[in-house]
């Protein structure tokens, strides 16, 4: 797997990799499916050297997964502090892409200026708690019930690891 930073040409295989999450309801709280379009200035406040978005390629340039690093909270005290998104495609789901992609996070935050990660993950998606998890994350945050997928209230948790002491 090859890691670099995303470009504009990456854009649809992010989105597709993105929206294939969606009908799961374990992932992301979008309902339905978002556009290249719709994702462009999402993409623009990535081009940030300490908020990049990254891809993981195969061998031929095929993306496979993705990572960003998107604000916490837009005041000055919390620079160093990023939310994690990471997704990865489903025909490679459970090859170690998604923990080679937060290791990879973990390694390079504080070359990003980062501190301290944080995930955002809806309590009944046990796969991306266990991965972080296993990472020396730790639950910071329950925020129960304010999601509805479908109907069904849902749990927020949050983790976070102090990559800085």
């Amino acid at each position: 797997m090859t890691l670099r930073d995303a470009t504009e040409a990456d854009l649809p295989a992010i989105v597709e990799i993105y929206n294939a999450t969606i009908a799961s309801r374990m992932v992301t709280a979008d309902l339905e499916p978002v556009t290249v379009e719709s994702r462009r200035a999402w993409f623009a406040t990535h081009q940030s050297p300490s908020r990049p978005l990254w891809v993981a390629c195969e061998p031929a340039g095929t993306v496979c997964a993705w990572l960003s690093f998107d604000p916490f909270y837009p005041r000055a005290a919390y620079d160093g502090t990023a939310m994690i998104a990471l997704y990865v495609a489903p025909t490679h789901r459970r090859l170690g892409r998604g923990r080679e992609l937060l290791l990879a996070a973990i390694e390079r935050a504080p070359g990003l200026g980062l501190h301290t990660l944080l995930g955002y993950i809806f309590g009944h998606n046990e796969p991306s708690l266990r991965l972080f998890a296993a990472h020396d994350f730790v639950r910071w945050g329950h925020l129960p019930r304010v999601a509805v997928l479908d109907g069904v209230a849902r749990d927020l948790i949050i983790v976070g690891r102090r990559i800085i002491p």
